[in-house]
């Protein structure tokens, strides 16, 4: 199989402000890189080890897929991005799999997508990419590629580690069926859970089967060297728990 990459996890919300406290200043995250979508904007921030989170927040008139999104939702995880070198190929094996792949773009030479669909993904959408950045590099060039400024925050904390996210699901064969067969996950099993990885990418997806449960996301996992003050509850500003693992 060609190599496949975990690039981010993403996260939808109203407004970028209170997320880049969290990330920039509580947990030390170094901004990457940031620019237009279509219907939103963008802005990612880095961590130890080279983990990274994206942040989308609506961009445009009401009614885009991000305004639907925060209407039925409110803020939380939206999408999983795996980078492939070959979307084309990408696509036509997640097919042979059953699955059906939405939203195919490939308008813009620097970034061609599609995504699967949460119904058929495990409760979250995971989205599909061949990416060629010197490609937006010469649109920047010529003005037609705006990036958004990143918010004034105050001087960063030491940085965590984003290990990953874990997930609830249902079935372990459908689950080793997505992220090892489909997306080429090496799995691991770790006390009660499922570990994939994927050796270019700092990045894991941990699961805990439970069948009766809702498929999903249940916690943004963090490493580092210091005990984090973490709420107990959901993270306000991204409606998922921040969990401290070990590293």
């Amino acid at each position: 199989m060609a190599v496949v990459k975990l690039d981010h996890v993403a996260f939808g919300v109203p407004d970028v402000a209170p997320i880049a406290k969290l990330l920039a200043e509580d947990l030390g995250g170094r901004a990457l890189e940031s620019g237009p979508g279509n219907g939103f904007v963008f802005w990612q921030w880095e961590f130890a080890g080279g983990g990274a989170i994206e942040i989308i927040v609506p961009d445009g008139p009401p009614g885009g897929f991000l305004h639907r999104f925060l209407d039925a939702r409110g803020a939380g995880p939206h999408h999983i991005t795996f980078k492939v070198p070959d979307i084309h190929a990408a696509l036509d094996r997640a097919r042979s799999l059953g699955y059906e792949p939405v939203g195919f773009d490939d308008r813009f030479p620097g970034w061609k997508e599609a995504f699967l669909h949460p119904k058929q993904a495990q409760g979250i959408v995971v989205q599909i990419v061949e990416a060629h950045p010197e490609l937006e590099a010469s649109l920047e060039v010529e003005g037609s590629f705006v990036r958004p400024p990143f918010p004034e925050t105050r001087a960063a904390s030491e940085p965590v580690r984003v290990v990953g996210l874990l997930l609830s699901v249902r079935s372990e064969e459908h689950a080793r069926h997505q992220w090892q067969t489909l997306l080429g996950g090496a799995l691991a099993r770790e006390r009660d859970r499922l570990v994939f990885r994927w050796p270019e990418s700092p990045l894991r997806i941990a699961l805990r089967v439970q069948p009766d449960a809702d498929e999903g996301p249940l916690a943004l996992e963090l490493a580092a060297a210091r005990r984090l003050a973490l709420p107990e509850e959901p993270h306000p500003a991204l409606r998922l728990p921040l969990v401290q693992v070990k590293g």
